[in-house]
């Protein structure tokens, strides 16, 4: 498997205008996953990655430009995750490609990500504005994010969570307060997270702060998204949890990573920011 320092990622980089599957680079999940805790061999959770683009171009057979929102799900059990900016460079290589119809755009991306990421991948595409009726102001759920309290903490610290063991509970929270960063460059990624479980009751004050504790942290979306759940299942102990997080886009990407105890159909709900 490459190095990270091998990525495009903090670095000056050319536009590629011609179709190159070569840009993408592969990130293998696992030396992540050990740190966090996850055991790679029985993992503790089901889910999918879901990547949404939308300043996608490309040219038909007689060179006119076609647009459109590309949606590409990556399986959670995938043995590599593919590094963002060497996504957006690879989109950004189809702008002066012709393609005779555009399920060969769709046949040709999902086979360059099946490769990079060693599992099956799927890829929709839909005209740009088809789906804006989708949007939503926020998540299900009760916003924790006015809360009287205060915050001091902003390097993860799962110590932060409590709950009542005494007082089992069903229910759904989210926060629009998650930021975490990029672990090569810096930047800031910027999210809302949900929380769905069963299970001891999580004081909400606890969860807040835990999940402004990442505000300093340095991680990729994915590994972030997959350390909330694994704190809350180590720490909170529910029978039922699903944790999802959706980014806002940064170069035309958002990246809105799921997982769950349990296997469903997941929908691809894009909050009013995105």
């Amino acid at each position: 498997m490459n190095e990270l320092s091998d990525s495009p990622l903090g670095k000056k980089n050319e536009y590629v205008d011609h179709y190159d599957p070569k840009l993408l680079f592969a990130i293998c999940r696992n030396e992540n996953r050990i740190k966090t805790g996850i055991d790679i061999n029985k993992l503790p959770f089901v889910g999918i990655d879901i990547w949404n683009g939308f300043d996608f171009t490309w040219l038909d057979e007689n060179g006119i430009p076609e647009y459109g929102m590309l949606t590409i799900y990556v399986p959670y059990n995938s043995p590599n995750l593919v590094e963002s900016k060497s996504i957006k460079l690879y989109l950004y290589s189809f702008a002066n490609t012709k393609f005779k119809h555009w399920t060969e755009v769709v046949d040709t991306i999902e086979k360059d990500f099946s490769v990079k990421a060693d599992a099956k991948v799927t890829v929709k595409l839909q005209p740009i504005l088809a789906d804006f009726t989708r949007l939503t102001p926020g998540f299900a759920g009760e916003s924790i994010d006015r809360l009287a309290t205060a915050c001091h903490e902003y390097h993860v610290n799962p110590n932060l969570l409590r709950c009542d063991p005494t007082k089992t509970v069903t229910e759904q929270l989210y926060s629009d307060l998650l930021r975490s960063n990029c672990l090569v460059t810096g930047k800031p990624d910027w999210g809302s997270v949900q929380i769905s479980y069963t299970g001891p009751k999580i004081d909400r004050v606890s969860l807040l702060q835990y999940i402004v504790s990442y505000r300093n942290h340095q991680g990729f979306h994915e590994p972030c998204l997959e350390r909330i759940y694994m704190d809350i299942l180590n720490i909170c102990k529910p029978t039922r949890l699903t944790a999802i997080a959706r980014y806002t886009r940064r170069g035309g990407l958002d990246i809105n990573p799921i997982r769950s105890t349990e296997e469903q159909a997941w929908d691809n709900i894009r909050l009013f920011r995105q």
